[in-house]
């Protein structure tokens, strides 16, 4: 039996620590990826090894995440809580005073392992959060995701400028540290618990094709598509995906209950996901690139990475301002409504910038656009997904949706990549009508997640009814999470 409401921690201050510790993982995931070539002439070494500082961050916060969120379903989400942001803390200080490229490497693998982080924090409100509050903090604490993407952007020119990339990694490491230690003292431990043990053989199998799969995406560009390296992987994925599955469906004791990912609601939601993640983390890589580009390159604005950043701050703004506002909104009009309304706000401004790039205002109003869709999406995307499962498969159900972002945009960074510079200029630089199509690309993925959005069912029953050994599959009210 657990405590009364008001005999534990006030969610408010809950709730603080929880954002600290979302908004430092989301600042690692875009910080980076401006100053990558500083990094590289720092670290003394080449292009294709520097993108490994990328690929381990991505590929460990893809197999960690889930696995994390299971973990704290089973065990209590408050503990790993604070293993996940100690994780984030001890990379950010080894990435800090790393003087090798292989030290950096694998101190971002161990950042990686706090994307355990976001299920935890979705799981934590669920548990500790009045009714009525559930909704706007999970879209809050979704949104800073996108927030602390485009904030990553913003501050890491002015801070490289002004100090040095080492403090890309000192200030999230003081902000985790802080949240560790305020997690361990004042967030209360989780009323709900998964029986069972941890399933070690379908954990591997997950890890084993994510990491065949990301490492021929992320790599692909730099090895060659066609080399043999890239289609073992790929075939590697391919053999090892299903083979996941199915150890899933018949242990009866699954690390992630394939009944779950069946509801209707998760896999639309998450299909969603994986195409919106696709155009977003995309959209992170490649807007810098575009609004850096030189104007001898005949398009372009020749800004420098501050510049860049600062022209994108609106975008940033957005994003919290539909963050904040989706709680409210969806108590209103339902969060399918916001996804719908999301998605096409994100087919809308990537259309836009595919045809409209010309001139700083266009880019302006566009992005930000982008960035009000981005908000609104996360927020909703969470808010379906957790209202959809039981309350004890929260963590991993919230987990695995923002796996398959993280893939998706891993995906669409990749094939953005290939797009891009499929035509290059005498000079090196890719062409105009590389950058249009690239965009053209992504507001047909935001199309396609618009239609997707509007084909996700409305939670509305207490009881699901999935195809399996065990028909009867509870969930929470869909009024828990107002959606």
């Amino acid at each position: 039996m657990t405590a009364p409401l008001d005999r534990r921690t006030d969610y408010r201050v809950t709730f603080v620590v929880l954002c600290v510790g979302v908004a430092s993982f989301s600042l690692l995931q875009s910080m980076v990826n401006p100053v990558l070539p500083t990094i590289q002439e720092a670290l003394g070494t080449d292009q294709t090894t520097v993108t490994w500082v990328l690929t381990a961050y991505l590929v460990s916060a893809s197999v960690f995440t889930p696995i994390i969120g299971r973990i704290g379903d089973k065990v209590g989400k408050e503990r790993m809580l604070v293993v996940a942001l100690g994780a984030l803390a001890v990379g950010s200080l080894l990435a800090a005073v790393a003087t090798s490229v292989s030290v950096m490497i694998a101190a971002r693998a161990i950042q990686g392992i706090g994307g355990g982080v976001l299920p935890l924090t979705f799981g934590i409100i669920r548990d500790e959060f009045p009714r009525e509050k559930v909704a706007s903090a999970i879209g809050t604490a979704a949104a800073l995701l996108a927030v602390g993407g485009g904030v990553g952007l913003v501050i890491a020119g002015p801070l490289v400028d002004a100090l040095s990339y080492h403090w890309l990694f000192w200030i999230p490491m003081i902000m985790t540290t802080v949240a560790a230690v305020a997690a361990a003292i004042w967030v209360p431990e989780s009323p709900e618990r998964t029986p069972g043990r941890i399933n070690v053989a379908t954990a591997l199998l997950m890890s084993s094709w994510l990491v065949a799969l990301l490492v021929a995406v992320s790599q692909g560009h730099h090895w060659g598509w066609d080399s043999p390296r890239v289609i073992g992987l790929f075939v590697a994925a391919a053999v090892l995906l299903p083979v996941w599955v199915i150890a899933e469906t018949r242990s009866s004791d699954p690390l992630v209950d394939m009944r779950m990912m069946r509801i209707p609601t998760v896999w639309t939601v998450n299909l969603v996901a994986l195409l919106f993640g696709f155009g977003m983390y995309s959209s992170f890589a490649f807007l810098p690139q575009f609004l850096q580009t030189p104007e001898v390159a005949g398009y372009g604005f020749g800004a420098t990475v501050t510049e860049s950043g600062l022209l994108l701050l609106p975008q940033t703004v957005a994003s919290f301002i539909g963050g904040v506002a989706a709680g409210r909104l969806a108590a209103r009009v339902g969060s399918k409504m916001l996804l719908v309304f999301g998605a096409g706000l994100t087919a809308f401004g990537m259309f836009g910038l595919a045809f409209f790039h010309d001139e700083v205002w266009m880019i302006l109003v566009e992005t930000t656009f982008l960035g009000l869709a981005f908000g609104l999406a996360f927020a909703a995307m969470s808010n379906l997904v957790v209202a959809a499962v039981p309350q004890s498969q929260t963590g991993v159900a919230s987990g695995m949706n923002t796996n398959i972002r993280t893939v998706g945009g891993a995906i669409g960074s990749a094939v953005i990549a290939t797009v891009v510079t499929s035509q290059l200029q005498a000079s090196g630089l890719p062409t105009e009508s590389g950058y249009s199509h690239g965009f053209l690309l992504l507001g047909i993925t935001g199309a396609a997640a618009t239609i997707v959005a509007i084909l996700v069912p409305v939670v509305r029953a207490t009881t699901h009814v999935v195809p399996g050994p065990q028909a009867e599959y509870e969930a929470e009210p869909a009024e828990r999470a107002q959606v």
